[in-house]
């Protein structure tokens, strides 16, 4: 079984990849994307996404970062690819699978779901400009309205050359809601020679072993999950125990301190409230807190409130 970061805009930046792959035994990370449209994008542009292109494109613990791209142009998008590439990138990842309105009016995204031949067009264009010994994925959902366009847009990516495909097994329509239809991601695992990946509402060990026995796939990526039990590929892989609320804390405190460092200060109070949006998921004694920095907007205070006793 492999395990995946996925990528989530806005949230799983390079400081969360280096924290969660520091606890975990992520095989791949996958970053937010980079929005195409009608230029070479600049390489500051990739820098600031993927940091780890400075350290061979692996976060500090030394798991391996794949840049994502999102667009529709395919010359663009291959353009693009190779200029990561160019900039050391070990491989590049399509966005086929953002459900976000303001996305989708710009045909990025989910929005691409609705046109195979497109999505065929795309795969070509950027396995071409991409060196070959280097992977060119992609990540879908089961259609846009109903569930019923993915075998289809399976193929038509298969067929247009990438080497591997994550499914979020929900359409576009049904956003986050559960469940996911896992057992929808069987007939593309069946129909594809390439590794098929699913991903939708995995939560624990017993959600991450039904995710494989009903979809067929040996290889698992963690999106929310991963965010609201911070060591959830531990405890599938290692079999470790979920971390306790007082280990969460310090967790809390070292990010702090990260975010705090680095180039993204100002941006704290949203950033730690949002994490622990996804904590309560896991742990009531996250909305406690949450409520005890809900109106807070300084960073001094949110950072004394967290190193306080419960």
């Amino acid at each position: 079984m492999r395990l995946i970061l996925a990528p989530m805009e806005g949230v799983l930046d390079h400081l969360m990849r280096d924290l969660l792959t520091r606890l975990n035994p992520f095989d791949l990370c996958v970053t937010e994307f980079v929005r195409v449209v009608d230029m070479r994008l600049p390489p500051r542009v990739f820098y600031r996404l993927c940091p780890e292109l400075h350290q061979g494109c692996r976060t500090p613990a030394g798991t391996p970062v794949r840049i994502q791209l999102l667009g529709q142009d395919p010359d663009w998008l291959a353009e693009n690819a190779a200029q990561a590439c160019r900039l050391g990138a070990g491989g590049i990842d399509l966005n086929f699978g953002c459900p976000a309105k303001t996305v989708n009016k710009h045909r990025g995204g989910a929005a691409l779901l609705g046109d195979s031949e497109q999505l065929y067009r795309i795969a070509r264009a950027v396995r071409a400009a991409v060196p070959a010994e280097l992977p060119v994925s992609a990540k879908i959902r089961l259609g846009q309205d109903e569930r019923d366009s993915y075998l289809q847009n399976s193929l038509a990516l298969a067929e247009g050359g990438i080497t591997e495909l994550a499914v979020h097994a929900r359409s576009k329509r049904d956003g986050y809601r559960p469940p996911a239809y896992w057992s929808l991601v069987r007939d593309i695992r069946r129909a594809l020679t390439i590794p098929v990946v699913v991903n939708g509402e995995i939560w624990n060990a017993g959600q991450a072993a039904q995710a494989r026995e009903d979809s067929g796939c040996a290889d698992l990526m963690l999106g929310r999950g991963a965010l609201a039990l911070p060591n959830l590929g531990a405890t599938l892989v290692r079999d470790e125990a979920p971390m306790a609320w007082p280990q969460v804390v310090a967790l809390l405190l070292a990010y702090s301190d990260m975010e705090i460092a680095g180039d993204k200060g100002l941006y704290y109070p949203n950033r730690i409230k949002q994490w622990l949006s996804y904590l309560r998921l896991h742990y009531a004694e996250a909305q406690a807190l949450f409520g005890r920095i809900r109106t807070l907007g300084q960073t001094a205070d949110i950072r004394r409130r967290l190193a306080e006793p419960a």
